[in-house]
């Protein structure tokens, strides 16, 4: 079976398919148009897999119990397994929308089981680290390879079948092979592969070009009439203590799980009980507060009583005060009226009896109705008082009523934060039972995690000395079996040498004859090796005494050309330097200020400007002169310039 790989003779009817699928399990020409017409082609495609994969899972455990359970990379069956995985999990895989748009790799999938699994996180990050991998592919097979060899590729794989609606269907087509019910099935298949051990060296392989070719002969032979058992104290010794070694693995696994879980479940309780701390203190402190709060009102509460009593007694007493003077005002007044309505009904009598008034009786009846009018004035004021004292009395009766309500309404008050006392009291209680039960439980539950990593750790020991064992008892049989092939070998070959030992002598003797002839040669060659030797070494030390010269001559050649170019350049500006005359020069060429008696004029010896005494305060040495002469500030940096450019290069 090609991988894949060389389908350019396939019709283009089964183009697609053959991208993606091997041409053994995409067939290129149905065998009857009768029997394949109705069935779905893709159908067909996951039956294929499917049936592929059990005949290799098959062979896979079988040759693993007959070779040991333990297997490396070059397994035939097991390269066999990675390729059909790979072609299974990449069946239906959605294609790239558009030409910007992102293509979905299996190795997206892989990345998604992190998400879901933070277990695989470790197998990813490894795989993401490897150098030897760069492609896409690559990774997802060495993501394979490392979780077989954890016995994690079942439960992965489980994962992924169980959310195919929030995972797969994202990367994968319906009809995949991911998304239907074949998945389940292969999913129970690798489920058996947890018995194989597998050591698999990932940097090794390279793992982003094709992976070869499926030879289904292996899975297709008839079986064989002759069956050899492998029997034995040992093999049945050995078995014994895989399977012991699987079972401590499978109850290692369920008890880092229950581990696990209980690590969950104690941080929960502590956050839990950390919370109802809290919530206890916060408690005690609104209770605090609410006690403050109940007392401070209470407080105001009897002073509230106190000072309404007293006011209510000082207005009792005010009111009986007032009561006695308006009775007995009263009183008087009334008994004043009646004296003198009666002294007047007498003067009126006498009056009319006696025509005749007298002058003091009349003012003397003038005075009583003065006093009468007065009288009815004081009455009528005594009303108006009696009418005020009466609406002082309803106020002060309304204000006595108010003060009972507010009475009332502190006492509701005073009750409500007794019971909200009470209430908080009896959380205060529940939330304490609540938190010592939860300490107490977190005690049981350390003590437990403790007996369970006890546990654990005596488990580890004993897989340990299992696979001591069961690595003894594998060199063992190895040997056993490699001194029975070794004696099986040496039989066969006795057999042959007998039959031809005298031309095995025969040819030896021509061999030594040619050997012989080989070494003289040999002799020879060596002899003028040594001379192309010495040869080599007397032209390497005049090729590095003619490098050296040319060397030398480069330096010189350099220094030459730099003095050339220096006297062509000195030549140039001697040439084109004019000398000004001092007349048509008034100020100077570069700080622009005008000659005078104490700024006076000075030529450049180098390019004949004028410049003033500052501006030209710089000596250097010219090749028209000996001694060195004044030049201006712009020749003294470039000649400057020019001086150490030729230092560097000498």
């Amino acid at each position: 079976m090609e991988n894949g790989g060389e389908e350019s003779g396939e019709p283009r009817q089964l183009k697609n398919n053959a991208d993606r699928w091997p041409v053994l399990l995409v067939s290129s020409e149905p065998r009857s148009n009768k029997v394949y017409e109705k069935k779905d082609p893709v159908a067909i495609e996951r039956s294929n897999l499917l049936n592929v994969i059990k005949l290799v899972v098959k062979e896979l455990i079988e040759s693993s119990l007959k070779y040991g359970r333990q297997l490396d990379s070059d397994h035939v069956p097991l390269q066999h397994f990675f390729i059909l995985m790979e072609h299974a999990m990449r069946h239906g895989l959605k294609p790239k929308k558009g030409l910007l748009g992102p293509k979905k790799e299996l190795w997206n999938v892989m990345e998604a089981v992190e998400k879901y699994m933070p277990e695989a996180s470790d197998i990813t990050s490894s795989v993401r680290e490897l150098p030897s991998v760069k492609t896409h592919l690559g990774r997802a097979r060495a993501w394979l390879r490392l979780a077989l060899m954890q016995k994690k590729l079942a439960d992965y794989f489980r994962m992924l079948i169980d959310g195919k609606d929030e995972i797969l269907s994202e990367f994968y087509e319906r009809d995949a092979l991911m998304m239907s019910e074949e998945a389940i099935v292969v999913g129970g298949l690798l489920v058996g592969l947890n018995v194989i051990d597998c050591n698999l060296c990932v940097k090794e392989e390279d793992l982003d070009y094709q992976q070869g070719v499926i030879d289904f002969s292996l899975y297709l032979r008839e079986p064989n009439g002759e069956v050899q058992p492998i029997e034995g104290v040992e093999t049945s010794n050995f078995t014994a203590v895989l399977d012991q070694k699987n079972y401590i693995e499978e109850l290692n696994r369920h008890l880092n799980a229950t581990v696990t879980d209980l690590q969950q479940k104690v941080e929960q309780l502590q956050t839990t009980n950390a919370l109802m701390k809290e919530d206890l203190a916060i408690s005690k402190n609104q209770i605090i507060t609410l006690q403050d709060e109940n007392a401070q009102l209470r407080k105001i509460c009897d002073k509230l009583t106190k000072e309404n009593k007293k006011r209510l007694d000082e207005i009792k007493a005010d009111m009986m005060t007032e009561r006695e003077t308006y009775q007995t005002t009263q009183v008087g007044l009334d008994s004043m009226y009646t004296d003198i309505r009666n002294s007047l009904q007498e003067e009126m009598a006498k009056r009319k009896v006696g025509n005749t008034w007298n002058d003091p009786m009349l003012t003397s009846l003038q005075e009583l109705e003065v006093e009468c009018e007065l009288q009815r004035t004081l009455r009528d004021e005594a009303e108006v008082a009696m009418k005020l004292l009466e609406k002082d009395i309803h106020e002060k009766q309304d204000t006595i009523l108010s003060m009972r309500r507010q009475l009332e309404d502190i006492k509701a008050i005073n009750l409500q934060l007794y019971n909200k006392l009470q209430a908080c009291e009896k959380d205060l209680k529940m939330k304490t039972d609540y938190s010592t039960e939860l300490e107490s439980k977190i005690v049981e539950l350390n003590k437990s995690l403790h007996e369970l990593e006890d546990k654990s750790y005596d488990l580890v020991n004993l897989k340990s000395k299992n696979e001591e064992l069961v690595r003894k008892f594998g060199a063992q049989l190895a040997e056993k079996d490699q001194s029975r092939s070794v004696l099986e070998s040496d039989l066969k070959i006795e057999r042959a040498q007998r039959a031809s030992l005298q031309s095995t002598v025969d040819n030896y003797q021509k061999q030594i004859a040619s050997l012989k002839d080989t070494i003289k040669k040999s002799q020879l060659v060596n002899q003028e090796y040594e001379k192309l030797k010495a040869s080599y070494a007397d032209l390497q030390r005049l090729h590095s005494e003619h490098e050296r010269t040319l060397e030398e001559m480069g330096i010189q050649l350099k220094e030459s050309k730099l003095k050339i170019e220096d006297l062509k350049e000195n030549q140039m500006a001697m040439k084109e330097a004019v000398w000004t005359q001092d007349k048509q020069v008034t100020y100077c060429k570069q700080c622009n200020k005008p000659f005078s008696v104490a700024r006076r004029k000075h030529h450049c010896r180098h390019c004949g400007d004028i410049f003033c005494n500052s501006c030209s305060d710089n000596t250097m040495p010219l090749p028209s002169s000996a001694k060195p002469v004044r030049v201006c500030d712009t020749c003294y940096t470039l000649l400057l310039q020019r001086y150490s450019a030729t230092t560097d290069y000498t």
